[in-house]
């Protein structure tokens, strides 16, 4: 897929936004994917399945909540047991707490936070596309007649308005007054 704005292609049909330009893309795989034909109602992404950031987080949360209950189980049973209770139960108490603290600070900073797309959902939402071989027209190449609008101004040559005095200017013009000789 091509970026419809600056023709950038695309590593996926997946991602959200052009690499170059910042194009929101979202719509335009929506596009592709159904043959052209715009979606009948298309799902806002916030209404789909959670995002691997959000789940993350839950999934902290609830270790750090586990805490309660596991580490009251660990106490008794290494009580009764007789098996280190002054090592095992802090331990515990540690790793479940700093676990879930570690694995919601993971979710943050490094998980996606926006929630995957269900082609299968998007594909859904749109009739079949027309063919075009029934229609006798040739078919034409979605790059062929493409072309980019520029995504910025180029830079003016500034050469052209000032030329650059010489290196060498300031030393010859040096050599060239002569001293007077009244010394």
């Amino acid at each position: 897929m091509f970026c419809p704005k600056c023709a950038q292609q695309q590593v996926s049909v997946t991602v959200r936004y052009c690499s170059r330009c910042g194009f929101l893309l979202e719509g335009v795989s929506a596009l592709v994917i159904s043959g052209g034909q715009l979606p009948m109602s298309y799902m806002p992404p916030a209404s789909r399945e959670l995002s691997a950031r959000s789940k993350g987080v839950r999934q902290g949360a609830m270790l750090m909540l586990s805490t309660i209950l596991v580490v009251p189980i660990v106490s008794v049973l290494t009580v009764s047991l007789d098996i280190l209770p002054h090592i095992f139960i802090p331990l515990v108490a540690i790793i479940c707490f700093i676990g879930g603290l570690l694995r919601m600070l993971y979710a943050l900073m490094m998980e996606d936070p926006n929630p995957p797309i269900d082609l299968a959902q998007v594909r859904a939402y749109a009739g079949p596309a027309p063919s075009q071989l029934e229609s006798g027209r040739p078919i034409a190449s979605a790059q062929a007649g493409f072309n980019p609008a520029p995504a910025w101004n180029p830079r003016p040559n500034t050469a052209e308005i000032f030329t650059p005095p010489s290196v060498t200017e300031n030393t010859t013009r040096l050599l060239q007054k002569e001293e007077p000789e009244d010394r």
